[in-house]
């Protein structure tokens, strides 16, 4: 099924320091919606989050759980494989090396989990030490379920379909084990500065 997209005002010119923008890439102020299925409703009170696999110790948070733990703010610049890229956006999440103090890792790679069947994978390093965030806010409001409400995975630094939506888990891997996106022939890993936007890329 091909993305579906909305919020999309077309390609707006906005100031930004060229050395922010990765090749290939146009600014933009819209934050376009793209989505490979229907968008889950998942409620709160049946929400859970757990990390599991090649870990000493699995663990899983309720919502309230996971709204008690320690969360920061952060600001960053967004690239999506569609070529748009925005600038300064206002998160707030729960940092994934947080999520995983006391599992005892031993995989070297992660697989994200989420509502509507949607995986991706990415190295444990590319997510750990202020690299990811579990993000439940955007902007200073709750985290849009278009968006990937109520949770979203953040990776900043790869292409956004990596920031998984509707985030439920992450299973550790001794093994990479390419996601729903990857499977379909995009990157396996998604650096925007590479333009790693394809399997030949």
């Amino acid at each position: 099924m091909p993305p579906i997209s909305r919020g999309f005002q077309g390609r707006r010119q906005t100031e930004v320091d060229p050395s922010r923008l990765p090749p290939g890439q146009y600014p933009t102020k819209d934050f376009p919606v793209l989505s490979a299925g229907p968008t889950p409703h998942t409620p709160l009170d049946e929400w859970s989050f757990s990390v599991a696999g090649a870990v000493g110790e699995a663990k899983s948070w309720t919502w309230e759980e996971f709204m008690d733990l320690p969360n920061e703010l952060v600001t960053v610049d967004i690239h999506c494989v569609t070529k748009w890229s925005k600038f300064d956006t206002g998160w707030r999440g729960v940092p994934v090396e947080r999520l995983l103090e006391g599992t005892e890792p031993w995989g070297t790679f992660v697989v994200a989990w989420c509502d509507g069947g949607y995986t991706t994978n990415l190295p444990l390093a590319d997510v750990t030490d202020g690299k990811a965030w579990v993000a439940f806010e955007y902007e200073g409001e709750p985290l849009d379920p278009e968006h990937g409400g109520p949770a979203r995975l953040l990776v900043p630094h790869l292409y956004f379909w990596k920031s998984a939506k509707w985030i439920r888990g992450i299973n550790l891997a001794d093994h990479d084990e390419p996601g729903f996106w990857e499977g379909y022939g995009y990157h396996n890993y998604g650096d925007p500065w590479k333009e790693q936007r394809y399997w030949n890329d």
